[in-house]
């Protein structure tokens, strides 16, 4: 029959190994054999968790203390399937017989005999005559076992599983100093999982579960630790961060998932880049950083930063398409022999590292004192910044664009000024690229859109319906990523009465690479509008005749290096001569951009291009000196004889 004791049932003990010693070694009712050997097994079972080796070890010595301890011949210990917790799976056995194996293997709990029960109740049970208890397994009771005992194995105050003896013995009872023990055993076998459930915990807050590096955390302790060796032995030790730059165009264009694969693949390359001895880990989103041990050379910590560079230029191939990336690195070195703080290494890197984004990134920085002062500029630059968009503190400068054979004005190239109220006009490489980085690229440029066709729309009021001129504004990365672009340029020019066809957006070579298929979408959609869509400095990206017949372009605007070669250089001129035929070929208009010279203009009418802009026609103007420019004859250079 079943009997629970009454003495357990609905109480909570604590059953512990090492109590159970000390009245294993005071109880005179045991032969003092017997009182080592069970002394010897419980030293076995707190071994084996003490040392934290493997769950099995813990598992074995436990039910090997329990076979030798309570002399019955079968001992087995189950727990919880972790898919179907209605089934209990035998994870460490003694004496089972060969017959019965497979039937004990894995067992539904309301027919497991005395295990189940002890699940079930969450409490010792005793099977005085097993072949009538409830949930037998037949199998055992056809095999001559006669009684039964189970506890149930407890971890973070649930039932997970029991543990389990049988006897064939006639008679077999089991005392309540039997039953503690077994209690004891199973507590055991508990805490062996919780302890082992917490390490694992531990484990993953150490461990990003992405990448598989080091975390932030493990990454400061080893950083500390390695600084403590080095002050210690004389040597050097250095940091780099890593952040892969413009990564947030990735998640944007082709979803989370794909840059969660990429962030993975970074992670696999930069392995290849460090010794096994040195520490990688992931600090944040996007933001590796590597420990360099023993350093006794600063050439290494840069051959390093070059080799992670060339990796990550590489492209990764990424659910059947290739990735192209590019990373900025910051590096700094901890002093030989003096006590340096870890995290504030960790900061001189990063300041490096945002040093190295601002001077151009794709590129490694060294870390130098002076870095403090431009980290603060570049602070209080952000916050201004913000404070400007609402404050209206950006101003339009329009830069003409020439119809290289008439003379004529054809229209303006909207430049973004941003004057502040203490530091006058910032130069606009001090704020796009921090504007780009921070997101507010997306406000500013939606002004410039519509202030841009604004002007352009009041303009083209006061001129002959046939003379329209056109406006060209640039699109930055995060503006092209929008899936509502193309209802923004609608709603603008509905609003400010600019027909499509007199507004350009300009694009460069390196926006039209990543996600070509929604690329190409998004600019059809423009397309509909009537607006046209330029390549800005063309020949300086990923410029190919396939890229040119795939995306829906109308001009392309020549780069400043090509034309600067036009009037010294017999090279520069063909080449450039090449771009103009090719763009004749494809039905594309040329626009000359960055014309400082007479020298330069006439060879670039004579090669066919139709259009120019640079500082020989006349700088970026304000708005009032370009309607002068517009409504005022004969105020532009001349292009030369033709």
């Amino acid at each position: 029959m079943l009997r629970v004791p009454a003495e357990r049932k609905g109480v909570s003990k604590t059953h512990r190994l090492d109590v159970l010693a000390r009245t294993a070694l005071a109880a005179p009712e045991l032969p003092a054999g017997s009182r080592i050997r069970m002394l010897e097994r419980v030293i076995a079972v707190q071994r084996a968790a003490v040392r934290r080796t493997s769950l099995q070890e813990v598992f074995d010595a436990v039910t090997a203390g329990a076979y030798d301890l309570l002399g019955d011949e079968i001992v087995g210990l189950r727990l919880r399937d972790r898919v179907d917790p209605g089934m209990l799976q035998m994870v460490s056995a003694h004496g089972v017989p060969d017959s019965v194996a497979w039937r004990l293997w894995r067992t539904p709990l309301d027919s497991c005999g005395a295990a189940g029960q002890a699940v079930m109740r969450d409490d010792v049970v005793v099977f005085d005559r097993y072949a009538e208890s409830p949930g037998r397994i037949r199998e055992l009771a056809e095999s001559g076992v006669r009684a039964a005992m189970a506890a149930p194995v407890r971890a973070a105050g649930e039932v997970i599983g029991s543990l389990a003896v049988a006897s064939r013995r006639a008679g077999r009872s089991y005392s309540p100093a039997e039953q503690e023990l077994l209690a004891a055993f199973a507590e055991h076998v508990g805490a062996a999982i919780a302890d082992a459930q917490a390490v694992d915990r531990l484990e993953q807050g150490f461990h990003d579960p992405l990448t598989g590096l080091a975390s932030r955390a493990l990454f400061n302790d080893r950083l500390a630790h390695a600084l403590a060796c080095a002050e210690r032995d004389q040597t050097r030790t250095s940091v780099l961060t890593l952040d892969i730059d413009r990564f947030q165009s990735v998640n944007d264009s082709l979803g989370h998932a794909v840059g969660d694969l990429l962030l993975a693949a970074v992670g696999d390359r930069l392995r290849s880049c460090v010794r096994a001895t040195d520490t990688l880990a992931r600090l944040s989103a996007d933001e590796f950083a590597m420990l360099l041990h023993d350093v006794e050379l600063r050439d290494r910590a840069v051959t390093v930063a070059d080799r992670v560079l060339q990796a990550i230029r590489e492209p990764f191939p990424i659910n059947s398409r290739d990735i192209f990336i590019d990373a900025s690195i910051g590096i700094a070195f901890g002093a030989v022999g003096h006590h340096q703080d870890a995290e504030m290494l960790l900061q001189y890197a990063e300041l490096a590292l945002h040093t190295a984004k601002r001077n151009g990134k794709g590129r490694y920085e060294i870390f130098e004192p002076v870095m403090h002062a431009a980290l603060k500029k570049g602070a209080d630059l952000e916050t201004d910044l913000r404070l400007a968009v609402d404050r209206d503190e950006f101003v339009l400068r329009y830069q003409p664009i020439i119809d290289l054979h008439s003379g004529q004005v054809n229209g303006f190239e909207a430049l973004v000024r941003w004057i502040h109220p203490q530091l006058g006009m910032v130069p606009p490489l001090e704020f796009i690229p921090l504007a780009e980085e921070t997101g507010l690229i997306v406000p500013i440029g939606t002004w410039v859109l519509r202030e841009a066709c604004r002007q352009a729309a009041e303009w083209n009021r006061r001129r002959p319906a046939d003379e329209p001129l056109s406006i060209s504004v640039n699109l930055s990365a995060r503006q092209l990523q929008q899936p509502d672009l193309p209802q923004l340029v609608a709603g603008v020019l509905a609003a400010t009465g600019l027909t499509g066809r007199c507004l350009t957006l300009e694009l460069t070579e390196s926006l039209l690479i990543n996600d070509v298929e929604t690329t190409v979408a998004r600019l059809e959609n423009l397309k509909k509008l009537g607006v046209r869509l330029a390549i800005d400095d063309f020949g300086t990206g990923y410029s190919s005749l396939a890229y040119l017949r795939r995306f829906p372009v109308d001009i392309l605007k020549i780069d400043k290096l090509f034309i600067d070669a036009v009037a010294t250089q017999a090279p520069g001129a063909s080449l450039t001569g090449a771009i103009v035929h090719l763009a004749r070929t494809l039905d594309l208009s040329t626009v000359a951009e960055g014309i400082e010279s007479l020298d330069q203009c006439a060879p670039l009418r004579d090669s066919g291009c139709q259009l120019g802009q640079g500082y020989y026609f006349a700088k970026p103007l304000t708005s009032d000196d370009a309607e002068s420019l517009l409504f005022t004859p004969a105020t532009v250079p001349a292009a030369g004889p033709a």
